[in-house]
């Protein structure tokens, strides 16, 4: 039983990660095939490559090595304490951990291979852009999301 779940958790991974690499990889290939120039427009999205060094949306982005260094080696520690609440858990706090860690890996895996994020998915109205994001933060922030709802709807609720 114990191995039928930990089997589970590693194919819902691989197919987080999958989805999120299959994505990054076509969208990087047009860029290049289109010469950096915006893949696809229309009236509310945009699909243009950006490169991001920061953490989510590209906050914190700067130049120094070091910095960046600590930065992934410290999302890595976040994932590996996330990885560790996924086999504890279970249900839909499960999936929603399943679905943080998976995009969570795509996203570290790009640091390391990279040293950016490439994110490529820009929602916007007229002039108000969205932060640029990718797959795999779109995986996170549902993960999110979720963990916020069961957060709320599973509290115990006190009497008085």
């Amino acid at each position: 039983m114990i191995v039928n779940l930990h089997k589970s958790l590693l194919i819902n991974l691989l197919l987080i990660f999958s989805i999120d690499r299959i994505s990054k990889i076509y969208v990087i290939n047009l860029d290049k095939k289109f010469s950096g120039s915006e893949i696809f427009t229309s009236k509310y999205l945009n699909i243009s490559l950006i490169w991001n060094e920061g953490i989510a949306f590209g906050l914190l982005s700067f130049n120094q090595a070091n910095l960046y260094n600590f930065l992934t080696i410290f999302i890595i520690l976040i994932i590996f304490f996330i990885f560790i609440m996924t086999l504890k858990s279970y249900g839909l706090k499960k999936l929603a951990l399943i679905m943080i860690l998976g995009g969570a890996l795509g996203n570290a895996f790009d640091r390391i291979l990279y040293k950016a994020v490439p994110d490529f998915i820009d929602f916007h109205i007229g002039s108000f852009h969205w932060f640029i994001f990718n797959v795999s933060d779109i995986f996170i922030t549902f993960g999110v999301i979720m963990m916020i709802i069961l957060e709320i709807v599973d509290k115990p609720k006190l009497t008085s």
